[in-house]
């Protein structure tokens, strides 16, 4: 909460830097070092530095807006191109969110993806592809390797991300809402490439499928279809 007893709410990073910049600015404002500012001194019993109050706040929505993820759509990543690609930007579409990698004995799997992504797009369908180097260090190249390496040996059409880590300390935060707070029904660690998160119109996970499951199995193409369904 901000004075006033208005709630602190960061919709996208650029909200999030901003606040940033006048928390560094503060050093400037006449008054800041000893917790005062036009409206007087911070009025808790002493005189605390403004800077350390705002960044308490900046820490504290931070930590609660972990939390206030609804859906995919919450999230931004960058492209395999380096642009941020909201997921927001896929809203209302049946989503298929695939961990990928170039050098597993799965990878053949891009075939089948591609082959189900060319059957069921123009029904509101869409693969979305995030590499990642957490297994084995099965995808080792950079983004524009792997952008060559999809596009020459299997004619990949659908978006592809920016490499990613799927678990671990730097996982990345799409990834640890789809495997923490999604689903229950689905939550628990990657095991490995190519696992399969079914997302549906209204942003929310309702299906997984290990990388045993191919893309183009009755089971996930039945799972597709009745995602599709009106």
């Amino acid at each position: 909460m901000i004075p006033g007893g208005r709630p602190l709410i960061f919709t996208s990073p650029a909200d999030l830097r901003g606040f940033l910049r006048i928390l560094y600015d503060s050093r400037h404002v006449p008054g800041a070092e000893a917790g005062k500012f036009d409206g007087g001194a911070l009025k808790n019993g002493k005189h605390h530095n403004l800077r350390t109050y705002l960044l308490g706040v900046v820490i504290l929505a931070m930590s609660a807006s972990l939390f206030a993820a609804g859906s995919i759509y919450d999230f931004t990543l960058n492209s395999i191109d380096g642009k941020p690609m909201p997921l927001a930007d896929f809203k209302g579409k049946v989503i298929l969110v695939v961990n990928v990698a170039s050098r597993c004995g799965f990878t053949p799997q891009y075939s089948a993806l591609e082959s189900i992504y060319e059957k069921y797009k123009d029904q509101g369908f869409v693969i979305l592809g995030f590499p990642a180097n957490n297994f084995g260090s099965q995808e080792p190249g950079t983004n524009a390797e792997i952008k060559k390496f999809c596009s020459a040996k299997y004619n990949v059409t659908f978006p592809m991300y920016a490499k990613v880590s799927v678990k671990g300390d730097d996982q990345t935060p799409l990834y640890k809402y789809l495997t923490e707070s999604a689903n229950p029904a689905v939550a628990g660690e990657i095991k490995w490439n190519f696992t399969k998160f079914l997302v549906g119109r209204d942003g929310r996970v309702v299906q997984r499928f290990e990388p045993e499951t191919t893309p183009d199995s009755t089971q996930v193409t039945s799972a597709i279809e009745k995602a599709l369904k009106p």
